[in-house]
């Protein structure tokens, strides 16, 4: 068990304020769901974590209930994360994730939409087609035997298997959301700095992930900026790793 991950799990069970947890936790919420589209702010973000309730500030529109619910719920996979991030990753984690993730949303009132279960119609991201709902099963499967068997799991394993997942898209939606959770846990899981993709840097993540095929050193770079600036956040707490 490295440092980071010890001292995160440590703050978690203490309930600690002020410390990496309650950094990481708040600053992976709000970039993670703002990427996704939600309109809430940093400090919205941290006020719903830290007193559990929420403001509207000025001259803002209300903002939409499941931009709330799925911050709460996001803190809620980022704890799970931590209580399995040291078992190798399975079907049953990726599926939990979203299960969470999508908790009382106006989604997980849609029979169509399987919530913790993979999609049954049709999707794309970013215009590309992904796996069809018929896909998912086998693509997955594939997807994590490959991963499992590899003997010394490598930084640039991590980053290739978000992309196969991303192009699988095995949700209705969330995809994102959980395939970023599950870098940040297999990153700490084979002791590498985990890192936090910016929604000031979505630009280049999304381009990094379209170009991929031909170009893997665009999600790469940007993934390798993401981890220095956490580097940057682990300085700040002296926290070694």
């Amino acid at each position: 068990m490295n440092h980071l991950l010890k001292v995160l799990q440590e703050e978690k069970l203490s309930s600690l304020k002020g410390g990496i947890y309650h950094k990481t936790q708040i600053k992976l919420t709000y970039n993670t769901n703002r990427i996704e589209g939600s309109k809430l702010s940093e400090e919205q973000t941290r006020y719903i974590y830290e007193t559990n309730t929420f403001f509207t500030e000025d001259g803002e529109n209300a903002t939409n209930i499941d931009d709330i619910l799925e911050t709460v719920n996001h803190f809620n996979c980022f704890d799970y994360m931590l209580d399995i991030v040291e078992e190798p990753l399975s079907e049953a984690h990726v599926k939990e994730f979203h299960k969470i993730l999508k908790f009382n949303t106006s989604d997980a009132k849609k029979d169509w939409f399987n919530i913790g279960e993979y999609k049954l119609k049709p999707n794309v991201v970013g215009g590309i087609e992904t796996s069809k709902p018929s896909e998912v099963k086998s693509h997955m499967d594939n997807l994590l035997t490959d991963y499992q068997a590899k003997e010394n799991t490598e930084f640039l394993d991590i980053i290739d298997f978000h992309y196969k997942f991303e192009k699988i898209h095995p949700f209705q939606d969330g995809n994102g959301r959980v395939g970023r959770l599950i870098m940040f846990k297999e990153c700490l899981r084979h002791n590498f700095v985990p890192f936090i993709i910016q929604d000031e840097f979505k630009f280049f993540y999304y381009r990094g992930l379209s170009e991929y095929p031909k170009v893997k050193g665009y999600l790469t770079d940007t993934c390798l900026s993401a981890q220095d600036n956490y580097k940057e956040l682990l300085k700040y707490f002296e926290i070694d790793v």
